[in-house]
């Protein structure tokens, strides 16, 4: 968190340091979040922007989180200015009590007025993000998110069932997360409804409209290499996979790792199982085979013999991926190779 203008101007300059230390020449994908990058003011965040668009190929994806109170005309204006082709807004809900419940600054109007702003600005392709799972948040009220955000048309949905972590609102309150036969009706109406409206999910919480899936998050589901900058980011590089301090003091100073994991083949091998499984349409065995090898394949197979009988696990059309009754207890089938 950036707590004043001082402290966001020298995070900036570190920032750009750090990048500047993996001497990059294009990338494909750039995504700018994780940190309400929207929350700088309008000077440090043109900054920013024109920093880092240089670094994007040509066709490239290259998006912005945005929190929707500080999405204005300007901001929208500068990322338009300096590249950004996809805007990914943190609406979570579209009922005002559920929104102040959450802590958030932000009302559903607010949401709407953002996301025809930006239209109005030439974006075409946004996210917006759900959270489902609320306390207190019924059937009935969930399918009227579902429907309230489809009606603003959006590009990809991301939904998220509400994780309760110490420190936070709900947490303080001594709520409880949704059970697991609730999450499930809840994830499975959101599931039904958005494959009516056109939406084909490509990821266990994400759904797109044809050719709009996230390329930058694919990167990571795929277990291909992505450069992570900034105070706690992560990246993978080299069979080498980082994590950045979250300590502000500790970034400025110039120390931006906070731990680092080179991976064995075999270590690399249950990473690409572990991420595959969360894609719709798994992986391609060949590509598999190309990187760990037949056996490699063969022991795995072995391993999920009884997963594949009971129908979550399927193999066919020369791919490995899970079921809707297999996406559903991913955790689960992944214990068998942790």
């Amino acid at each position: 968190m950036l707590y004043d203008e001082k402290m966001a101007f020298s995070y900036l300059d570190n920032l750009f340091k750090e990048l500047d230390s993996y001497h990059i020449d294009k990338v494909a994908t750039i995504y700018v979040g994780g940190g309400t990058p929207s929350a700088l003011n309008d000077d440090l965040f043109e900054r920013l922007l024109k920093q880092i668009q240089p670094y994007l190929a040509p066709s490239g994806e290259f998006t912005v989180e945005a929190n929707v109170e500080q999405l204005s005309a300007v901001k929208l204006i500068l990322m338009r200015r300096y590249g950004v082709n996809r805007l990914s807004i943190g609406a979570q809900s579209t009922d005002d009590e559920m929104l102040k419940n959450m802590n958030r600054k932000h009302t559903f109007s607010d949401v709407q007025k953002a996301v025809e702003q930006a239209r109005g600005l030439g974006f075409n392709n946004i996210n917006l993000d759900l959270i489902y799972g609320v306390p207190s948040q019924s059937e009935t009220m969930l399918r009227t998110d579902i429907k309230r955000l489809l009606e603003l048309n959006p590009e990809h949905l991301s939904v998220y069932s509400l994780t309760i972590h110490p420190g936070t609102i709900f947490y303080q309150r001594g709520c409880n997360e949704q059970n697991e036969d609730d999450s499930r009706r809840h994830y499975d109406i959101i599931l039904e409804e958005l494959r009516r409206a056109g939406y084909i999910r490509y990821e266990v919480s994400n759904f797109a409209k044809p050719g709009h899936m996230a390329r930058h998050n694919l990167t990571y589901w795929r277990n291909e290499p992505y450069y992570g900058v900034g105070l706690g980011a992560a990246g993978f590089l080299g069979g080498v996979r980082y994590e950045n301090t979250r300590n502000m003091s500790k970034y400025l100073q110039g120390v931006t790792k906070q731990g680092e994991e080179r991976l064995s083949k075999e270590e690399d091998e249950k990473y690409f199982w572990m991420l595959n499984l969360r894609l719709e349409d798994g992986f391609a065995i060949s590509e598999y085979v190309r990187r760990y090898g037949e056996q490699a394949l063969a022991d795995r197979l072995a391993i999920f013999r009884d997963t594949i009988k009971a129908g979550l696990m399927l193999k066919s059309n020369g791919r490995i991926r899970l079921s809707d009754d297999g996406l559903m207890i991913l955790d689960r089938i992944l214990l068998l190779i942790i």
